[in-house]
């Protein structure tokens, strides 16, 4: 009895590992992207003016968003978030996040919290440097840093921040875009 006993664990375990690697490769076969000349389009596209809207409507500063039809072809909204006040310090957030038609990434920061740790938060650690820039009437300050580059405006009761990987060419077209609103 022992030595039957002793196969059918054996037998179980080969059919249990077999439908584990099937299910496996399905998953690999079905569930992953593997073209990677399709860089960026797996990335889900998503329609954020509800969420401007009632960003809008719920923070205590006008929330900046690209106005409709005033980008560049091909850029696309990839990320949007609005978290209300949560403590003094970090404030009410707004996140806008866009690739770029070059697959560069380009997010649209604001906070009413403290401004240095927000926008060291937000732009991966980047440091203001003395350059300005005048974008739509409006003086932005360049900050550089290791992964993210970004433009900072800050006025009273709110800091924006466009952030990204893209070149600041492509972060000015997206504040020169921006229309700030409060609903």
């Amino acid at each position: 009895m022992a030595g039957m006993r002793g196969k059918e664990t054996v037998r179980d375990m080969v059919l249990s590992l077999t439908v584990i690697g099937v299910v496996a490769a399905a998953i690999y076969v079905f569930g992953i992207p593997h073209d990677d000349s399709d860089k960026g389009k797996g990335v889900q596209t998503v329609d954020y003016r509800v969420e401007v809207d009632t960003a809008r409507r719920a923070a205590p500063y006008p929330v900046a968003a690209p106005e409709k039809g005033s980008l560049p072809k091909g850029w696309r909204a990839t990320s949007v978030t609005y978290q209300p006040r949560t403590t003094a310090d970090k404030g009410a957030a707004w996140h806008l996040g866009f690739l770029a038609q070059n697959e560069e990434y380009i997010a649209i920061e604001q906070s009413d919290g403290r401004p240095v740790p927000f926008i060291e938060d937000v732009t991966q650690q980047a440091r203001e440097t003395k350059v300005k820039q005048k974008i739509g009437g409006q003086e932005w300050v360049r900050y550089e840093g290791d992964k993210y580059d970004a433009l900072v405006r800050r006025e009273p009761g709110v800091t924006t921040v466009v952030t990204g990987t893209a070149s600041y060419g492509q972060l000015a077209k997206m504040a020169a875009a921006l229309k700030a609103e409060k609903g």
